[in-house]
């Protein structure tokens, strides 16, 4: 179980360390006005998914060579980190379940939703120990319950309590990073552990832990890719390529799956085996990279108002608002 999960390390101060790097350079403050159009790409990326394996075979850096733009990567364990990093102007680019973006407009980050992807529904549960008294959702009542909060298995978590007739007050909440998830779910100091694939497969594969309930059937799968708003509105031309080659790219791997679960296996340090569970999930599609539809902005509204309702996040949010489409040509 260790082998995979041990090579995702990197968290909030890391984002912190960014953050300071572009602060320190920036001729203007925050919020000022937008840059000129850029000469270096700046990705945030997770291990997992389309953007990684872009990262793997240098699509970008490739497709942007001629025009000399630099593409230059920095790896998070989740979407909250990577968005805080995004919104200071620290990175560009980047992906992220659907619970962060609503955080970090909360927050009044500097971002924009500038494209979408779809995973499987199955790829995101809860999990309890093999030898848990834990049957059903139900069970879960006084229990603890650990997730990162502000991602997308904070969503997971509410909505499956939800199904069992719980609220979040209901169970005991721990706000772990997932390494550090695995690590309180494997030496037992966590009662259960609501995550997302790849750690969903990791964990699976030791016959110590057992799947409670997946997400499938209780909620649909979006997730976003998002950029910083002032580079968005000087870069716009440039983010609806990436999103094309990004489309492009897992395309072709759906199209030639068993080099897929090789190249993405060696990027993320998770064994073949469990990679291949990974992409043939029910709905998984790496190739199901969009510009924001109005069914996406739908779902996070309505994401938006239930965590406002359970007073999750602060504020009232219009998603709207900081949905990034391109000009028509």
């Amino acid at each position: 179980m260790a082998t995979g999960i041990n090579t995702f390390r990197h968290t909030r101060r890391q984002a912190l360390a960014l953050i300071g790097a572009a602060t320190a350079g920036m001729a203007l403050p925050f919020g000022g006005q937008a840059m000129a159009a850029t000469k270096e790409l700046r990705i945030g990326w997770q291990k997992n998914g389309v953007l990684a394996l872009a990262k793997s075979q240098g699509a970008l850096e490739k497709r942007f060579a001629d025009r000399g733009i630099k593409v230059s990567w920095s790896e998070f364990t989740s979407g909250p980190p990577l968005l805080e990093a995004l919104g200071a102007g620290a990175l560009d680019f980047g992906p992220t379940g659907d619970v962060p973006p609503l955080f970090a407009q909360a927050a009044r980050g500097n971002l924009v939703y500038v494209g979408t992807y779809r995973g499987s529904s199955e790829g995101s549960a809860i999990l309890v120990r093999k030898d848990s008294p834990i049957e059903k959702i139900e069970d879960l009542k006084g229990k603890k319950l650990a997730f990162k909060r502000g991602s997308s298995a904070h969503n997971v978590a509410v909505k499956v309590l939800r199904k069992g007739g719980l609220q979040p007050s209901d169970v005991t909440l721990v706000d772990l990073a997932p390494p550090d998830a695995a690590a309180a779910f494997k030496n037992g100091s966590i009662d259960a552990w609501s995550i997302w694939d790849p750690y969903t497969a990791i964990a699976e594969a030791d016959p110590q832990t057992r799947v409670l309930t997946t997400a499938d059937g209780i909620l649909d799968t979006w997730s976003y890719f998002l950029g910083n708003g002032d580079f968005a509105a000087a870069n716009g031309e440039l983010i609806v390529e990436v999103i094309d080659e990004l489309k492009k790219v897992g395309g072709a791997a759906q199209a030639n799956f068993d080099e897929t679960v090789k190249a993405i296996a060696s990027i993320t340090g998770v064994p073949e085996d469990i990679t291949k569970v990974v992409l043939s999930r029910k709905g998984a599609d790496l190739g199901a990279v969009a510009t924001v539809s109005d069914d996406a902005v739908k779902y996070q509204q309505a994401l938006a108002d239930e965590f406002y309702d359970l007073k999750i996040i602060p504020r009232k949010l219009d998603v709207g608002d900081i949905v990034w489409r391109p000009k028509a040509s």
